[in-house]
């Protein structure tokens, strides 16, 4: 019996050893910054479902959640070794040496020595999934959600690893050569911008008829998925710091003043042209600063992030107009605010990243500084590094998308008349609002019927007006009508109460996705009827 305990207790000692390596501190951080990235996944879905109009919401819902489900498969099976793998020499993407994460559990990380190779994969695995459901916005209003899974699958593999490895891999070739991109600007933002306009392309435009007076169907859900959005981007950027530094607090205050400055912009922007101050248009913006902070926030001084919130406030709010010059309907501006957002952080990490940021980890201390600290090349490394991302997804992530599109069962588009009921009627089945079966239970509803025995029985029941029941009686020609006939008569619409409640229950779920009130009206047998802001 004690010889049997001995190699257990080595077995314990060998590992506390190990573990003794660590910074429990970080160790903490770096899981509470993961958990906070996991919540930005259903903060773009709330985002990207009040953008939508309402017959097709809960499909981009449905996309961008199932999409995480996906990519912690592919993570987990081969994806994080295809990124990160250390004994990978081609400089292009890594090996299958950490398939099924074999081989990393306490090993010293990539990131820092100061927490196990384990947790970097599990924060890692986060960045991957926010990604591709950043891309599932293209699915918008005529993509199935099948293909979609597939797709996302296969692009985790073949575009966001490779560039994942180009960059954070220490055998990457951006690596090796000295680009600067904190928590990702490539792999990340041009990965879902570049990714999300070549689905589009690929995809097609919708169809005419149905984008009159386009208008998102909840505001209020756009702005909750905005500040959820905000909340998780806080652990997207101070985690990159890979410990609980001064490095960190410096991602979070860049990301915050990023994120203010360019919702401001914005929102004055299109003041500008409207003379309306838009809750979309400050979400819109805020989403914009929050991505040219992604490669950036870790990079530069907080004084150089005033000026990038103000560009990108600026520079993404007209990038949203260049799918209407390409012709591609990038129907939620994942190229407009991710990709160009993202080219903006990047080139600014050549100008203003600073020595004495980026060694506040005490970590990455021989890392020079940018143009402002003289360190002219680095201006045109980082631009080649953006050229080289750009290229490399959108061509692949179309390739993808070609082949797949030709695959009997695998077209990436519904149906011309999936796309006029709504995908959430085609694919899924449920709806964020069901004024469907409203619409359904009106024209299937008809006046109840009785037996005469029924009737009779009743006529003893009947009570004065205002009875115990709270039912009435309409007294006409000194004859009073049976309770069951006042029930029919009183839930009886007229034919212009239907007529008007037809149009009216349309009009709750039409494709301008205008919002609703609901009144109450006497007559209609569901008790309220929808009536769009729009038509009053």
């Amino acid at each position: 019996m004690e010889s049997a305990t001995k190699p257990m207790a080595s077995t314990l000692l060998k590992r506390a050893a190990d573990q003794s390596a660590f910074d429990k501190g970080d160790v903490s951080f770096i899981l509470i910054c993961s958990a906070l990235v996991l919540f930005m996944v259903p903060g773009l879905g709330f985002l990207y479902a009040g953008l939508a109009r309402r017959k097709s919401a809960l499909t981009l819902l449905w996309a961008v959640v199932a999409s995480n489900a996906v990519v912690i498969f592919q993570w987990y099976f081969w994806g994080y070794s295809l990124a990160f793998s250390s004994t990978a020499t081609n400089g292009f993407i890594g090996n299958l040496n950490h398939i099924g994460l074999r081989n990393v559990l306490n090993a010293p990380s990539p990131g820092s020595p100061l927490i196990p190779e384990l947790l970097y994969s599990f924060y890692q695995l986060q960045f991957a999934a926010v990604t591709v459901a950043i891309l599932m916005g293209a699915v918008a209003e005529r993509g199935r959600v099948l293909p979609a899974m597939i797709f996302a699958f296969i692009w985790t593999t073949v575009v966001y690893a490779p560039v994942a490895c180009w960059v954070w891999n220490v055998n990457g070739w951006a690596f090796k050569w000295g680009v600067l991109d904190y928590a990702g600007g490539g792999p990340v933002e041009i990965g879902s911008g570049l990714g999300g306009l070549a689905y589009s392309w690929v995809l097609g435009r919708r169809a005419k008829r149905e984008l009159i007076n386009f208008r998102p169907h909840n505001v209020s859900l756009v702005t909750l998925g905005t500040f959820m959005l905000w909340f998780g981007w806080i652990g997207f950027n101070a985690g990159s710091a890979f410990g609980a530094n001064l490095r960190a607090a410096v991602a979070g205050w860049n990301t915050g003043i990023a994120a203010a400055f360019s919702g401001i912009v914005w929102c004055l922007l299109d003041f500008r042209h409207n003379r309306k101050y838009t809750m979309v248009g400050f979400c819109s913006g805020t989403i914009a600063g929050l991505v040219a902070a992604t490669p950036s926030s870790g990079m530069i001084p907080p004084w150089a992030s005033v000026i990038l919130g103000i560009v990108s406030g600026i520079c993404c709010n007209y990038a949203t107009k260049i799918k209407h010059w390409v012709r591609i309907d990038d129907a939620l501006d994942l190229f407009g605010e991710h990709g160009v957002a993202g080219i903006i952080g990047l080139l600014f990490n050549g100008i203003f990243a600073a020595d004495y940021i980026i060694s506040l980890d005490e970590v990455n201390t021989a890392i020079p500084g940018g143009f402002m600290q003289r360190n002219f090349k680095q201006l045109y490394i980082q631009f080649a590094y953006v050229c080289a991302c750009c290229a490399y997804v959108f061509v692949v992530t179309a390739i993808i998308c070609k082949v797949m599109d030709v695959i009997p069962g695998l077209s990436l588009r519904g149906s011309d008349e999936a796309e006029i009921i709504g995908m959430d009627e085609q694919d899924i089945g449920e709806f964020v609002q069901d004024f469907v079966e409203v619409r359904r239970a009106f024209d299937a509803w008809h006046p109840p019927t009785e037996s005469v025995e029924e009737k009779e029985a009743m006529k003893g029941e009947i009570h004065a007006a205002g009875d115990r029941h709270g039912g009435y009686t309409d007294i006409g020609d000194g004859q009073s009508l049976s309770r069951t006939q006042s029930r029919i008569r009183t839930a009886v619409p007229s034919d212009n109460e239907k007529e008007l409640a037809k149009v009216e229950v349309y009009a709750a779920g039409d494709r301008h996705g205008h919002n609703d009130l609901e009144l109450a009206v006497p007559g209609n047998p569901h008790g309220r009827r929808s009536l769009s802001r729009g038509r009053q």
